[in-house]
């Protein structure tokens, strides 16, 4: 099951104002947590291109996977980043494109926001929040019995 670990770390200006916990995958699911994210990441990408219902488009996607409740988050997620990158994100076609790198070492906390995304204060503070209630979100989602990864 995932889980959020307690060590917060420094909090204050030199931490950019907020410290995020850790994620710890469901046992097991790194591997898969990042193929699902890098799925959603692609469909999320396509439907903003083509003018469709994201939220839709990624329930649709993630349905077959019992996850559909993470279209909503999803879409924030990758909105907030999105909006503090100032730029679309880019997806790649095959191996993962920098930005869905960048997107998953931020829930795995491998990457630090502060350290990775220069942004405003407002942009930053709406980005730790989502990045927070993802993977809150990943972490009951996706240890419920019946939700499947991407097979």
């Amino acid at each position: 099951m995932g889980r959020l670990s307690r060590s917060y770390g420094p909090i204050g200006p030199e931490a950019g104002g907020m410290s995020l916990p850790t994620f710890i995958p469901p046992t097991g699911a790194p591997f898969e947590t990042a193929r699902l994210l890098t799925a959603a990441t692609r469909c999320w990408r396509h439907a903003r291109d083509d003018g469709k219902p994201v939220q839709q488009a990624l329930h649709r996607m993630l349905v077959p996977h019992r996850c559909e409740m993470l279209a909503p988050v999803f879409d924030s997620y990758l909105t907030l980043c999105e909006a503090a990158l100032g730029r679309c994100i880019a997806v790649g076609e095959g191996a993962q494109s920098p930005d869905e790198r960048l997107l998953l070492g931020l829930l795995d906390g491998s990457m630090r926001r502060r350290n990775c995304i220069d942004c405003a204060r407002g942009p930053a503070s709406a980005l730790d929040c989502a990045i927070c209630s993802t993977r809150i979100m990943l972490a009951m989602t996706l240890s419920q019995p019946g939700g499947r990864m991407l097979q």
